[in-house]
Order: structure tokens, then sequence, then C-alpha cells
């Protein structure tokens, strides 16, 4: 157990060193993603080449299959640097866990390039119907995040099943398959290059789409037995604690000169307001995310241990997931207003952290209705949703 535990430091050290190893590229980019509205081609081949889009790949494909404790710490430290850079990172990492429960074939064609590929998907269903050898999809996606740079794109679509419940499947396309709308006008997250997509009448075949009820890996250890929402949702929950944070530290570092109001010259940092109010929003954001950690490090020392994460479980991590995003958006809306006219400005990083994070705050993993789920959960209830 010492042996594992080392190498998972040892992992994790390793990671977080990339991350700072790429810091000024990843600022450099920043203002540049709100006016392209995708993440900079330069900040892209950086995460890549440092491997922090394959996060979620089983090692026996090359991939680091970090475990989720130790992927949110990544997420986190990027999203602290950037957001948008934050964002990209775990959504094209989220997109390549697909790959531990994806068909051989699929695999040897993805790899054809020689190297990981990058890949986007999305988890709110389209429809497709079943043909001889496979799936004829035909329809629209929002939330493209990461779509531009894309090589692979997965999505979730529903295929008619006799009467019978449809089945639920992730489907691979390549990315040449994939028309982009260019429509991603929007107030946060716009550096993360998340537009509509449309498939137009393209054939998948069987050995390219997978079962995402039943989610049996095919290769890779206990990660990928944590299943749909948990595997996915550790992913808003590190990115949230880091613009959280970043907010945190630009107010901090800002209050020292900044000056409010017409009588004297007292900086923000001398007012008792203030330091009641950073104090107790630090024990906020610290409260916060020692749950989200604790709760996901509890749950891959289950998975090591062979133990089954049921509903209920999956629906308190992704509860205390949209817990911790809802407690960054809060503090960081706290200190854009602390920050006075001056945050509002385009060049602040207040405005960029509270917008990105009102914005991330309405997304299906950071939705209210999962609080409903655990209380009722709570109260006994049997037949609970995670995917609510």
């Amino acid at each position: 157990m010492n042996a594992a535990i080392d190498e998972r430091t040892r992992q994790r050290e390793t990671l977080l060193a990339s991350v700072e190893r790429i810091k000024p590229v990843l600022e450099a980019g920043g203002a540049e993603s709100e006016t392209l509205r995708t993440l900079p081609a330069d900040a892209v081949a950086a995460l890549r080449d440092e491997g922090l889009f394959a996060l979620k790949v089983p090692a026996v494909l090359g991939g680091t299959e970090a475990d989720p404790v130790t992927q949110m710490h990544v997420y986190e430290a990027v999203a602290r640097i950037d957001p948008a850079a934050g964002w990209t990172c775990f959504i094209g990492c989220g997109a390549m866990v697909m790959t531990a429960y994806l068909s051989d074939a699929c695999i040897e064609r993805m790899w054809a390039g020689g190297r990981i590929p990058t890949a986007a998907a999305v988890v709110m269903p389209g429809r497709a119907t079943r043909e001889a050898g496979g799936y004829r999809i035909d329809g629209r996606w929002s939330w493209g995040s990461g779509i531009n740079h894309a090589e692979w794109v997965g999505v979730h679509v529903l295929v008619e099943n006799d009467g019978a419940p449809p089945d639920s499947l992730l489907a691979m396309l390549p990315a040449a398959h994939v028309e982009i709308l260019d429509n991603w006008h929007v107030a946060g997250l716009k550096g993360t290059g998340s537009y509509d997509f449309a498939i137009r009448d393209r054939f998948v075949p069987e050995s390219h789409a997978f079962d995402l009820r039943a989610m049996r890996p095919l290769r890779g250890g206990p990660s990928f037995r944590l299943g749909i929402p948990g595997l996915i949702a550790n992913e808003f929950g590190g990115f949230a604690a880091g613009v959280g944070r970043r907010a945190l530290d630009e107010i901090t570092q800002q209050a020292l000169l900044k000056s409010r109001g017409y009588a004297g010259k007292a900086t923000l940092a001398d007012r008792p307001t203030f330091h009641c109010w950073l104090g107790e929003a630090d024990f906020r954001l610290r409260a916060a995310r020692t749950l989200l950690f604790d709760a996901y490090e509890q749950a891959w020392q289950r998975l090591c241990a062979g133990v089954s994460i049921g509903a209920a479980e999956q629906i308190e991590l992704r509860a205390i997931v949209a817990h911790m995003v809802r407690v960054a958006t809060q503090v960081a809306s706290e200190a854009y207003r602390y920050g006075g006219g001056g945050a509002a400005r385009l060049d602040n990083m207040l405005q960029r952290c509270a917008r990105d994070l009102e914005v991330a705050s309405v997304h299906l993993f950071a939705s209210d209705a999962i609080f409903e789920q655990h209380g009722r959960s709570l109260l006994g209830a049997t037949d609970l949703n995670p995917m609510v």
C-alpha cells in the first residue's frame, strides 16, 4: 500500500511540475482565448505535449491513468492559471476516458497517427437509428468544448429499441465528420470554444460505440469502474476549486492598492469588513475543497478494494461537486464586487473568474437538481437518478 501511495505522490508531483512548466504559455493565452473564443494553438499544444489531455487514458494505451484525486489537483492547478485552459484541459481528459470502453478496432483507428489523439465529447443525448453493422447519426449538439482542436468527437445517442427503453450509447467519430457551428458568443467561458456542432447522416460502425449504462471497461484499472457521473464530475470540481482560488488570489493582491469611496486614502486591505469577508471566504473555499477531495479519495479507496460505487454514492459525489461550484461562484462574485469599478475592465482577472464560474454553474454537472436526489437518498429513497 505504501508503494502505491508513493507512486501516486510521484505521479502527482510530476504532473503538477508539468503544469508549472507551461504556466507562461497558459498565462499568455488567456486574453487571446477571449478574443478567439477558443484556446490558442500554442496553449493547446503545451497541454497536449505535457500529457495533460491524457490523465484519463488507460496506461496500456500510453496514458497517465491518474487517480481521480490526482486529476483534480491538475485541473485545479491549470484553472488557477487560466480558467479557459483549465476547462479545455478537463474536457479533453473527459473525452478520452472513453478509450477505456471502446473496442480494440476503434482504438487502433484512433491511434493511427502514432500518438495519443485529442478528443471532445458531450453528455447530452442526441438520436441515432440502428443499421446493419452500426448506427446512423443525424443531429445537433451543444457545448462542444475544445472541438476546434479535437481529432475525434464522442457523442451520446439514444437508439430506439423495438418499444423497449432506448439504448444509451457513446459513439466516437473522426472530427472531420462533424460540422462546427460558429455560435459560441457567450458571457463567460468565452475562451473554451464550446461551439454547437452537427453530424449530418453519418454511419458509425458498431465497433465505435459502447453502452453507457453498462460502462464495462475493456482496459485500465479501478478508476474506470467509477461510472458516470462520478467519473466525469470530478473535472468540474477541480476546475471550480482552481478558479475560485484564483479569484481570491486576485482580490487579495488588488486590495493592497485598491481604495474605495471618497474619504481618505485607506486601501481595501485596511478595511475591517474586508478582513472579515476574506477570512470567511477563504474558509468557505477550503471547506468545500476538502469535502470534494476527501469524498473522491474515499471513493478511490473503495474502488481499489473492489467495492462498487452505487447510485447513492454517485449522487453524493456529484452533489459535492455542485456544492464546490456553488461556493466558488459565490466567492468569485463577491471578490468581483470588492474589486470596484476597475474589476469590470476586460483586462482584470476578477471579472473573468466571476463570469466563467457563473457560466460553469449552469452546466448539467453543477445543477441544483442533484441536491434533491441527495436529499431523497438521505430519506431512504431507492429510485434514485444520478443523471438528473
